[in-house]
Formats: structure tokens, sequence, C-alpha cells
């Protein structure tokens, strides 16, 4: 049941998708990996549509390169609070009628099921095939929707897999190299695509619109090229 005031802070989504998807995003919990460059955009879009619960995931603390494109991480974060718990105090201040839970640390084959118990919709926000992989797995194991997206300079990539419809991340990508120490990207890149996968969310726990399932969208924000890959 929305209240008072959720009916008039989500007014204007309400006049697109009605109460009955605003509730179900009040209802959902949504995992976001890595809160960083696109982590970032993600928790805040999240955050701003009502998502009931976000459980936000991350090992790293805030380093002075990362500011150029981490904007829910500040000067003050700086070689002092987690990744989680930075966008957490951010967050409980941006939206106090949702509930944010953080897991400061690195998810592996013997943790994920307990941290990710409960979790509706997982996003992809990493830089490394490694962990995403792992999330693939778990999210086919149990049946749940993952959203992926990566960037680079300008580049950047979003798809939705969606167990049992569409192909795994797995078979999307099954020749990936090893993570690039050091890489070079634009803020801007990383909040195109972070509002893009926020949106994937969105799509996928009211009904609207068309997800980016078996479709890989690639983007190249230096020459405003958007092209969609069919994966079928």
């Amino acid at each position: 049941m929305l209240s008072e005031r959720e009916l008039e802070r989500y007014d204007r989504q309400i006049m697109i998708f009605g109460k009955e998807g605003q509730e179900k995003l009040k209802n959902s919990k949504v995992a976001v990996v890595g809160v960083g460059g696109l982590g970032s955009p993600v928790a805040y879009y999240l955050a701003a549509a009502g998502i009931g619960t976000l459980l936000l995931i991350d090992e790293q603390t805030p380093e002075l390169s990362n500011l150029n494109r981490q904007v829910l991480h500040w000067e003050e974060d700086l070689d002092k609070n987690s990744k989680p718990i930075s966008a957490k105090w951010k967050l409980e201040r941006f939206n106090s009628d949702i509930k944010i839970e953080t897991f400061v640390g690195r998810l592996s084959e013997e943790n994920i099921d307990e941290i990710l118990e409960g979790v509706e919709v997982i996003v992809d926000c990493l830089d490394n095939f490694e962990t995403r992989f792992l999330l693939d797995d778990y999210a086919q194991r149990k049946k749940i929707p993952l959203v992926h997206g990566a960037v680079e300079g300008t580049y950047g990539q979003v798809t939705t897999i969606v167990p049992g419809f569409t192909k795994s991340l797995r078979e999307i990508f099954p020749n990936v190299g090893r993570k690039k120490e050091k890489f070079p990207i634009l803020g801007a890149t990383a909040g195109v695509i972070g509002t893009l996968q926020a949106m994937e969310v969105v799509k996928l726990l009211t009904g609207i619109g068309e997800p980016l399932l078996n479709k890989l969208l690639i983007v190249d924000l230096a020459f405003n090229t958007f092209d969609v890959v069919e994966l079928k």
C-alpha cells in the first residue's frame, strides 16, 4: 500500500505504470553489484524510482581517480568509507522511504547464496568477467534476471539476461580476456549506461516497455551511435 507521501513523490511515474506498478517497485529487492561508475547512477535512479530495498555490494574504498565518474562518492569518503557505506549514507538522505542494505566484500561461490537471498533482480555494475560469470551462474541457477552493463572510454553496452528465455552471459561473451588493470572512462559514459541499466530494472519489475532480451545495446557517445545487436 502506498502512503500519501509516496503517491505525491512518485506521481509523475505513477502516470506511466499506475499505482500497481509503483507498489511492485516498493515491494521489490534489487542487488547492485559494484558501486562505482555504473553502480552510482544505477543506485541513484533505482532509489529515485522507489525500489523498496537496495542491496549494495562492493569491496573497495573510493579513490581520488574514481571521482570523475563515481558520483555517489565525495572527497570526504576518500580512503575512509567503503563504497557501499559511502553510497548508503547519501541514498538514505535522498529517499528515506526505502531500505538500503550493504555488503562490504567480494562475492564468492561460498557466500553468494546467502548474500543475494531474496533478491529479485541483479544489476551487474562490475569491471571484470570473473565475478560477472559468478553472477550469471547464480542467476541461471536461481532463475533471477540479470542486467549487464559495461563501459570503456566513450563506449558502453547493456543487455538483460532472463534465465530460460535469453542467452546467458557466458553464451554471449564466450571469449573474454583478462581484466585490464586500467582503462579510460568518461563519467558521462558511465552515467548514460548506468541509467539505461536502471531503466531495464524498472521495465522488468513493472512490465512496461520492452527490456533488452536477447539484444545487446552498444553505444558510442563520441559519435552518438546506438546500435542493437540481435543475439538469437
